[in-house]
């Protein structure tokens, strides 16, 4: 690739960042992509590594390793923290400077969402969010320990408190995290303590809403509900969270006694609105055209979770599916322009349904009239998240896995990595990790 050929920088190489960059292979352009970490990862599976299903390495993989043959693709490890639209310069923090301009021609946003406590930031210490491996393996350590520490405990009241488990928010995320906890501890681990009976721990899963996964039909929410409950999750809706503490959380007045909460709910877009000084909606989104682009400026695109864009009047929701087929799209706008062909329409995005697991052997399904639940669900999803990882290993790695943990109850890891030293006293696992992801997909960011 010549030096005078036109750069193309892209932030974030989640789902969207990484369908830009190859939507751009055959590109006669530099393209650089920069993200904070090394690797890719498939955040709809992180849950699987906080409940000791799947270890890091099976849904995460080098962004390196996934466009080495990519030979136009130059790989940046960076935090980007500005963008100076008019003279058309990233600014980039390294580990070694700090705000390293980087001139682009073309620009793509695709730096996804973190935690959002809804103004309640102190809550993040006692309820970590899963939005990253820091995160997953966090709370892996954190469940894992509070069975450990209760298995030693003498005191009955203290020993409940270790086993209650509060999960905050029934979306996608916090109803299959409550499913697989409840599948953890029903088959995994009761067979491996002797002064506990793991089945006794509470898991309890809370909302604001009336029902648990909002974005499905009521039959299915109904049916997810049933399940959940089936598991023995208790189901709490239309019940606001009032505290999150070092001792729990406190429920429309009522103090639940717990050493692990969890944060399932919210999630808030990157700052790219505020680096370009653009239009955002209510959450904080950049509010773009049909084509993806920032108004006043068209060398810039923003996707997936940090772009807002509606669609029949509705704004497009935030999963992987609007992040991949967005980040297809900027890339052929681009290819386009760089190439002298016809753009392509405006972006218009195709609804390939949404489905959530629940437990083992259960998931629901939504696409246009379709609706499943139950084993041929399960199948699907399956099938659908074992195609959607990035590498081939990686597909047979997971399947085999899951087929194995299906058939016998074993776990991928349940080894507690803690990389602090251990101090005793009240926790109940390691120092949640403060590192963010800047990249999509965010919490409800399925494949489907």
């Amino acid at each position: 690739m010549t030096e005078g050929a036109p750069r193309v920088v892209i932030v974030g190489g989640g789902f969207a960042g990484l369908a830009a960059a190859k939507a751009l292979r055959k590109t006669p352009a530099q393209i650089i992509l920069i993200d904070r970490t090394n690797h890719h990862l498939f955040q709809a599976l992180l849950y699987q590594v906080a409940i000791a299903a799947l270890t890091p390495g099976q849904i995460a993989s080098p962004i390196r390793g996934i466009l080495q043959n990519q030979k136009n693709v130059t790989v940046i490890l960076g935090e980007v923290t500005g963008v100076d639209e008019n003279r058309r310069y990233v600014f980039l923090d390294t580990p070694e400077r700090k705000a390293v301009p980087i001139p682009y021609d073309y620009l793509i946003l695709a730096t996804g969402v973190t935690h959002s406590y809804f103004g309640h930031d102190e809550y993040q210490q006692f309820a970590p969010g899963l939005k990253s491996l820091v995160d997953a393996v966090a709370i892996r350590n954190k469940i894992l320990l509070a069975f450990e520490q209760a298995e030693a405990e003498e005191d009955p009241g203290r020993r409940r408190d270790l086993l209650t488990f509060v999960l905050v928010g029934a979306g996608p995320t916090g109803v299959e995290m409550a499913g697989a906890l409840a599948v953890l501890v029903r088959t995994t681990l009761k067979p491996q303590f002797r002064r506990i009976d793991p089945v006794s721990a509470r898991i309890i899963l809370v909302d604001m809403a009336s029902r648990v996964l909002g974005s499905f039909s009521e039959d299915l929410s109904e049916a997810a509900t049933r399940r959940l409950q089936k598991l023995g999750v208790e189901v709490r809706l239309g019940k606001p969270v009032d505290q999150i503490d070092k001792d729990g959380v406190i429920i429309a007045g009522e103090r639940i006694a717990s050493k692990v909460v969890i944060w399932t709910a919210g999630v808030a877009p990157s700052a790219a609105g505020k680096w370009l000084n653009a239009e955002t909606d209510r959450a904080g989104r950049v509010r773009v055209r049909e084509d993806l682009t920032v108004p006043s400026h068209p060398e810039i695109l923003v996707v997936g979770d940090t772009m807002s864009l509606d669609r029949d009047g509705a704004p497009l929701p935030g999963v992987a599916q609007v992040a991949i087929q967005q980040g297809r799209y900027a890339g052929r706008l681009i290819h386009a322009r760089i190439a002298g062909s016809s753009t392509p329409a405006p972006f218009r995005y195709f609804d390939k349904g949404n489905m959530a697991i629940v437990g083992k052997g259960f998931a629901i399904l939504e696409s246009g009239r379709l609706r499943l639940s139950g084993f041929l669900a399960f199948f699907i999803w399956v099938g659908v998240h074992v195609l959607s990882l990035a590498q081939s290993g990686m597909r047979l790695s997971v399947f085999f896995q899951w087929l194995w943990g299906y058939l016998t109850a074993q776990r991928g890891s349940q080894v507690i990595v803690d990389h602090c030293a251990f101090k005793g006293g009240d926790d109940t696992g390691p120092a949640r990790g403060t590192a963010t992801s800047i990249k999509a997909p965010e919490e409800n960011s399925s494949p489907d």
